[in-house]
């Protein structure tokens, strides 16, 4: 489905679920139900070393840093898989990414993290591990949250099912037309930092 096939709209709704903010999840085993702000984190310094841990919850509220992986998911034609926030979502509600993503749990590699988010949030198994591009720091003035950012990209041949608590809408672009909505389209400020360092590194317009 491309942009033109089913274009979202800002007032859509969806059924309230479990709010994840960009990069959230669930560590392995925990339980769909158990309270998101109580997942353990990792918290870095500026150079990415572990100085200990924390919850989600005390590390959003206190401004740690910590660890979040993106994920750009292509299907077999080369589109690039994008989707609408859902309007629950603790925050960047109902704004649009192009990438799936993830905080990465406490004692948890950005490599597992990057492909359990993947499948997670594609609705998909047996996914191919994602390929690791490039890192970067992360930080958001206006909110004082700052994270360190791992950049992936994956091939799914595999009918998507995303999880309806994440996603009001999905759709594969066309780069052509995802670089037509940069401007139309509400987007995730993290996400949208990731896809313009992700157009640099490949050597292409930003």
């Amino acid at each position: 489905m491309t942009a033109s096939d089913q274009t979202p709209t800002r007032g859509e709704t969806s059924t309230p679920g479990e709010s994840r903010t960009p990069g959230e999840s669930r560590t392995p085993g925990e339980s769909p139900r158990s309270d998101p702000a109580d997942e353990i984190l990792d918290i870095v310094d500026e150079h990415d070393r572990v100085l200990g841990q924390a919850p989600r919850g005390e590390a959003y509220a206190r401004g740690l840093r910590h660890r979040c992986v993106f994920v750009l998911a292509r299907d077999a034609e080369d589109r690039v898989f994008v989707h609408r926030r859902t309007p629950t979502k603790l925050v960047f509600p109902s704004l649009h990414d192009m990438f799936v993503g993830g905080v990465v749990g406490a004692g948890e590699s950005y490599d597992e993290a990057a492909l359990r988010e993947a499948e997670e949030e594609l609705g998909v198994s047996g996914l191919p591990r994602p390929e690791p591009l490039f890192r970067f720091l992360y930080e958001a003035p206006e909110t004082g949250l700052s994270w360190w950012s791992a950049v992936y990209e994956v091939r799914c041949a595999l009918p998507v099912r995303p999880q309806v608590e994440e996603v009001a809408w999905h759709g594969f672009l066309t780069e052509e037309e995802l670089a037509g909505r940069l401007g139309e389209w509400e987007w995730v400020p993290d996400g949208l930092a990731a896809w313009e360092r992700l157009r640099r590194w490949r050597g292409g317009p930003a």
